[in-house]
């Protein structure tokens, strides 16, 4: 179903939380009947659709569709902080699946972590007529993240050398990388890796490791708690300067502006 289609649907929401998971959270094995849409902006946990593991963490949306079977836990030493959506489709009965991957890795902007914390106040303060605000705040949510998605070219299957030098960055980028470590680790030689990575993402390997850090860096920002220091160390930055200079040229704004 594409943005177009979607127009003639309307969501019914049957279940929203904020979940702040325990360390021994877990979502037990059940075939769903109802479609989830979860986005996580702190921790870490592992989810299992129909057998297959993916490991999600902070700046990343699972969707899970329904007739799936899912499971899920969280990482005792990390756990998971996420927003979880259920729903179904309006005319009921219709199975018709959102035009994402399983799971997309940071995606969560600072203005889409704002439409749902918007959500979340009017879902939770039940105020007169709040279902028809509240879902209109879903489609917005949902527009925003398909826009991000396209534009992102989330759809594109790049060459799996570079999809495991994706999944190594987005798991390690706290740690010191650079392209002549990753051209070790996909057995090529790191004039050919730049290139092809390029070519399948659109950014250098030094651009694309900053806006994975910064997405990530935005994120601990907006929820609160940290420091521009400690975050910027938690995201791999070592020079507190530059990290304001690339936060402030990827995003447009300094990071000591980010809405608590």
């Amino acid at each position: 179903m594409d943005l177009e289609q979607m127009q003639h649907f309307v969501p019914d929401i049957n279940y929203f939380v904020d979940r702040r998971c325990f360390p021994d959270w877990e979502i037990i094995k059940q075939n769903i009947d109802f479609h989830d849409l979860t986005f996580v902006v702190e921790g870490k946990s592992n989810y299992y659709v129909n057998g297959v593991q993916y490991t999600v963490e902070a700046g990343d949306v699972i969707y899970i569709p329904m007739g799936n079977v899912r499971e899920a836990h969280t990482f005792k030493e990390n756990p998971m902080h996420s927003y979880a959506f259920n729903f179904n489709w309006m005319p009921h009965g219709s199975p018709e699946a959102l035009p994402l991957q399983t799971v997309t890795k940071n995606i969560i902007t600072n203005e889409l972590f704002g439409y749902i914390k918007q959500f979340t106040q009017v879902w939770m303060g039940k105020q007169p007529g709040y279902v028809m605000q509240s879902r209109a705040l879903f489609m917005l949510i949902m527009h925003r993240l398909l826009t991000i998605s396209y534009r992102n070219g989330v759809h594109h299957q790049p060459d799996q050398r570079v999809n495991k030098v994706l999944e190594y960055v987005n798991q390690h980028y706290v740690e010191e990388l650079d392209l002549t470590g990753m051209s070790k680790i996909v057995n090529l030689h790191q004039v050919y890796l730049g290139k092809l990575f390029k070519k399948n993402t659109g950014y250098s390997f030094k651009e694309y490791l900053n806006l994975i850090r910064i997405n990530h860096a935005e994120m601990l920002l907006s929820t609160g708690g940290f420091s521009v220091t400690q975050v910027a160390d938690r995201c791999g930055f070592r020079d507190i300067s530059y990290f304001s200079n690339v936060f402030k040229s990827i995003k447009g704004y300094p990071p000591s502006t980010v809405s608590k």
